[in-house]
Order: C-alpha cells, then structure tokens, then sequence
C-alpha cells in the first residue's frame, strides 16, 4: 500500500513509518520538523527511515498537502501541536495547526481524484477530561472538573456531582461523555468528529485512535511540553528533581510507543473497526508519583521528587483507559509492561543530551495565571 503518515518525522510517527516500511508499504513522510520538537535548525531527526520519502512542509499548506497525497491510497493523520498547558495560552496557534490543519488535509482527501482507501486519524484521551467513576451510592458517574474552591483547599480527589461522595476512578469507556479541559482537548475532538463526520459521508473507512499517555525512545526530551515521563527524564538527566503537580497520586494510563503502533496497524488493516472511536492504552492505571521514583530509580537514585502541591490548568485527576472495544474489534492487546517499558526508555535517555526548559514552562503557567 502506499502510505502518507502526517507528523511521520515525530515520536509516535516515526516508530509508526519503522513498521510499516518493515511491512512492505511504500510510506511517505509530511513534517514540517517543528523547532519545539526538533530545535531551531529544523533538521531531519536521526533516526527518519531511510527507504521512506520525506517531504518537509506544512499541514496548513494546500499544495504541499495536495503533492503528499499523490497517489497515496492509506493516511495516518498524527501531525499536530502538542502541549495541554501551552495550548492554555497559545490558543491561536494551536487551533490553526490542529483543527484548521486537520480541515486542510480532510479537505483534498475527499477531494482527491484518486479516492483514499483508508484513513486513521490519532484522537487523544484528553478529549474526555475527566475520566470515568464510580459513586457508592450514585453509580457509575461522569463528573467535569473540580471546582477552583476544592482546589485552593487542596481537596484533589474527585467527588459525585449528585451526591457530593468522593468517588472512585474506573476504567474510562468510549462511550463517556466528552468534556475536554484544554484548547489541545478541543482540537483533538474536532479532528476525531470531523474526521469521522466526513469519511462516514463520502464512504471512505476511517478510525479514530484514542491514545493515552504514550511514552518511549524518541520522545522530545527538551521539550516542556510533552509527555511526563520526557519531562521527568530531561529533569534527571540535569540533575534536577521532578516536579509533580497536586499530590503525585493522579492516575494515568501509561502505553509504550510500540502498544500504539501496534494498534494503529490493526486499525489499517481490518475493518472492523471502520468508522469508531477506539481507546489505546493499557487498561492499567498508574500515578504519576509511580512514575516519576521509576525514572529516579534508573537514572539519578540520589534526588527526590519533588511534590509542588499545586493545581495546573486543563490538568484533570484520573484517566485510564477501558480497552474492552479494541480487544474485541480489532484484536489489540497491549504486550509491554511499564515496569519493562521504562526500562528501555531510560536506557535510550542515558544515551540523550537534553535542555530542562521545565522552569521556563512553568513560569509561563504562573504567569498566565494558571496554577493554583
């Protein structure tokens, strides 16, 4: 087949390009090697596979987009600004590059004289904010963000919007209600609404992948702005604590880069999950306090985390993933434990240099108002 993976020089893209160039497809890269990923020389990573084509340009870009979808019959769409607390603040950009970014390349899809076959388009847990719980006496319920008062007391657990209980997290279905917290949230629920939206319409098949929190090799450790356990790394790796937001037990669903190519293959090649919204993750949550002695433990046993006590805005207690759907559709069944997982990871940073821009970011927060 051949294949466009937008975003395909990044970190999930490019693991994903590895297998499908190992697969046999021809595969073809748009990246415009954003300098927050890829530093301001805008270079090609390392590690871009060779027997891929690269074409650096932007999603925004209507003839750069057309000329990537030449003849292409497959399309990944991970290409976006990533950055919950960021996306806060640069509300602009973020809206431009995700949700009229993803329009722009929808848009010649449909368009295209030679029709796509299949499109899966990478959605995101953040659409649900917070995630799924459970009341003793209310049942299963789906609360939206805590109120700033509980915050300023220092209250973090969730409580019951009926009955005002503290509640328990549970897995998180696909079927939740969506109520994201960040601009990044919102994009992210344009690119899966639309995306499904549309291809529904014209008859082209199309998945819309739910990623948890993904981590692994090739992470962009000096960027602030990703995942957290880059964050962490990059902070150890220069000899710095992590800092953790509100007490450290807030719980995710922690997936290795290889679980989600793993899955977004699947969802390539069957159909039966054509025209769904489906979670990736692991099923099992973590907290982040977890995580972060994890990474202390492999790379810098001498510094402590250190617990900052405080609220971020767009952040959200717990979120894991229900992954029942995808088991059952596709077959997806997640093969690396984060005990295993962070095990390499921290043997590839070790081998890292890396920019803690940590201070940076969270000044910015605070000066925009947005901790607690």
């Amino acid at each position: 087949m051949n294949v466009l993976v937008t975003g395909g020089a990044g970190f999930v893209g490019s693991h994903l390009v590895d297998a499908l160039v190992e697969k046999g497809h021809r595969v073809r890269i748009l990246d415009n090697l954003t300098p927050q990923v890829h530093g301001p020389e805008r270079k090609a990573p390392d590690y871009l596979n060779p027997d891929a084509e690269f074409i650096q340009g932007d999603i925004l870009d209507t003839d750069t987009v057309r000329k990537a979808l030449k003849e292409i019959e497959v399309v990944y769409h991970l290409a976006a600004a990533v950055g919950v607390s960021q996306s806060m603040y640069e509300i602009r950009a973020y809206t431009e590059c995700n949700s009229l970014g993803g329009a722009v390349l929808l848009e010649e899809i449909v368009n295209a004289r030679n029709r796509v076959e299949k499109v899966v388009v990478a959605s995101s847990m953040s659409i649900y904010g917070e995630g799924r719980y459970e009341c003793g006496d209310c049942g299963k319920v789906a609360p939206k963000l805590r109120p700033i008062e509980q915050l300023r007391a220092r209250e973090w657990e969730m409580k019951c919007p009926s009955c005002g209980s503290t509640v328990k997290p549970i897995p998180t279905d696909e079927d939740k209600p969506l109520h994201p917290t960040s601009v990044y949230a919102i994009t992210k629920r344009d690119h899966e609404e639309m995306y499904l939206t549309v291809c529904l319409s014209f008859g082209i098949p199309c998945v819309s992948l739910r990623y948890f929190n993904i981590y692994g090799p090739r992470q962009a450790l000096s960027n602030p702005y990703t995942g957290v356990a880059a964050i962490f790394s990059s902070r150890l790796l220069n000899g710095h604590p992590p800092v953790i937001y509100e007490d450290g037990l807030q719980k995710r669903d922690f997936t290795h880069v290889s679980d989600i190519v793993r899955a977004s293959v699947l969802a390539m090649e069957r159909s039966e999950g054509d025209y769904q919204a489906l979670n990736v993750g692991t099923g099992r949550p973590l907290s982040v306090l977890d995580v972060a002695n994890l990474l202390i433990e492999k790379l810098n046993p001498e510094i402590a985390p250190r617990i900052a006590g405080q609220f971020r805005g767009g952040d959200i207690r717990h979120c894991y993933g229900d992954i029942t759907r995808i088991r059952d559709l596709l077959g997806y069944e997640p093969q690396v434990r984060f005990e295993e997982g962070i095990s390499a990871l921290t043997d590839w940073v070790r081998e890292q240099t890396a920019v803690d821009a940590f201070e940076k970011a969270h000044e910015e927060l605070s000066n925009k108002g947005l901790t607690i």
